[in-house]
């Protein structure tokens, strides 16, 4: 695997498309805890707009900074989860082309991010977390996992957003193998 490969517009279009699906899920958790904070939906929506053929703008990182910083100043574990998932999915047009295993948290960060919000929302069952692994593999598409296969695994560490990540990369290299 070379240090730097290309990697496209649509390579990152598709995976802002799939970091943006997974974080929608639980966005509901971030906006119960805090109804009138927008700055995990206005991530998630700056990231579908990319998706859908948006530049990638400024706005992407702005949006994913508030989203972070929304993450931070809740005290709701799974609402700050909910919210990192939306930062991710925002993040996700800036994955960059080095085979670097860091790189891997920017195509799956927000499924891992969004597995241990619900986790967390159902009282912190690890089932459900393997079970948000096993919906994040089904809807990732083949285009999705040539992109991650570019890079090597995903990195140690991380806790349990971290164990989850890894779940979900393993899984996928096993898919269409």
């Amino acid at each position: 695997m070379a240090d730097e490969f290309i990697l496209d517009i649509e390579d990152l279009r598709e995976v802002a498309a799939y970091a943006a699906e997974n974080a929608v899920d639980v966005l509901e958790i971030f906006e119960q805890s805090h109804p009138g904070d927008s700055r995990p939906r206005d991530a998630l929506e700056t990231a579908r707009t990319f998706a859908l053929g948006g530049k990638r703008v400024k706005a992407l990182r702005d949006a994913a900074w508030a989203a972070l910083k929304a993450a931070k100043e809740t005290e709701n574990a799974a609402a700050s989860q909910a919210a990192r998932a939306a930062m991710c999915a925002s993040a996700a047009a800036y994955l960059h082309p080095l085979a670097r295993s860091t790189q891997v948290r920017h195509i799956l960060g927000a499924p891992a991010h969004a597995a241990r919000a619900a986790e967390l929302a159902a009282g912190d069952v690890p089932g459900i977390g393997a079970d948000y692994v096993e919906r994040a593999v089904r809807r990732a598409t083949p285009a999705l996992i040539e992109v991650l296969r570019r890079y090597p695994l995903a990195p140690s560490g991380g806790g349990r957003v971290g164990e989850l990540l890894r779940a979900i990369d393993r899984r996928l290299r096993g898919e269409l193998a």
